[in-house]
């Protein structure tokens, strides 16, 4: 697993940005944590407030590599799936 503080652009996957060593966790409200696969693809992201679970994107690949689907879930709504 791996932290940031932000993301770059509005387009999937989620470009993430500024990278957080799992240390400096202990001083933020705010920030992500993203899962990647091992041909560097990322599989899910999630945004964390005060502990809690904001946002979260689960992306699905399709046989040649590129993006096929995401399922985007906010707080108090329900999950939305995204074919592109």
């Amino acid at each position: 697993m791996r932290y940031f503080l932000t993301y770059r652009g509005v387009s999937l996957p989620l470009c993430m940005a500024e990278e957080l060593d799992p240390e400096a966790l202990r001083n933020r409200n705010t920030y992500f944590r993203a899962a990647y696969d091992t041909a560097g693809r990322m599989q899910w992201v999630e945004k964390l407030v005060y502990g809690e679970v904001e946002m979260r994107h689960d992306y699905r690949y399709g046989e040649d590599g590129t993006l096929r689907e995401a399922t985007v879930t906010e707080q108090d709504e329900a999950p939305r799936v995204l074919s592109l």
